[in-house]
């Protein structure tokens, strides 16, 4: 009974989230983002985290949308950008590539084990996903991060 009750809750969580990612104000939006990064494993995540990484109110949105999925430093985050990096316009583009530099910039460690991610994901039966993970891959190779192993 335990984990039963457990995913309920996390299953009305992430739809709570996702209702408030559909606010009028970008600030709301923004926090769903941050929220349902935490889910995004989970069905009902997806479409919401969708939708907010290609925000059409505010690029603000999408950028905290980007580095809360990245900041998982799997390849469920990396999924999902990459999904909606293949069909972003110019502006949402460049924000998502801010994110990455933002999330992948300091370790050398997470930015080697997401560029090896991308490479798998890069033959993904999904197209989309398989072009925006070349994407990715291609931002993630010009990345100097400050940390390095000794």
């Amino acid at each position: 009974m335990g984990k039963q009750v457990d995913s309920d809750r996390r299953h009305a969580a992430a739809v709570v989230l996702g209702e408030l990612g559909r606010s009028h104000d970008y600030r709301d939006r923004a926090d769903a983002a941050r929220g349902l990064a935490g889910f995004a494993e989970m069905q009902e995540a997806l479409g919401p985290l969708l939708e907010l990484l290609l925000d059409p109110g505010d690029t603000f949105v999408t950028r905290v949308t980007a580095e809360a999925v990245l900041r998982r430093k799997d390849r469920i985050g990396l999924t999902i950008v990459a999904s909606a990096l293949a069909v972003a316009d110019s502006n949402h583009s460049d924000w998502i590539h801010t994110a990455l530099h933002d999330v992948f910039s300091i370790s050398s460690e997470d930015r080697d084990n997401a560029m090896q991610l991308c490479e798998e994901m890069s033959g993904d039966p999904d197209d989309r996903v398989a072009r925006g993970a070349r994407q990715m891959h291609g931002t993630l190779a010009e990345i100097d991060p400050v940390l390095r192993p000794m």
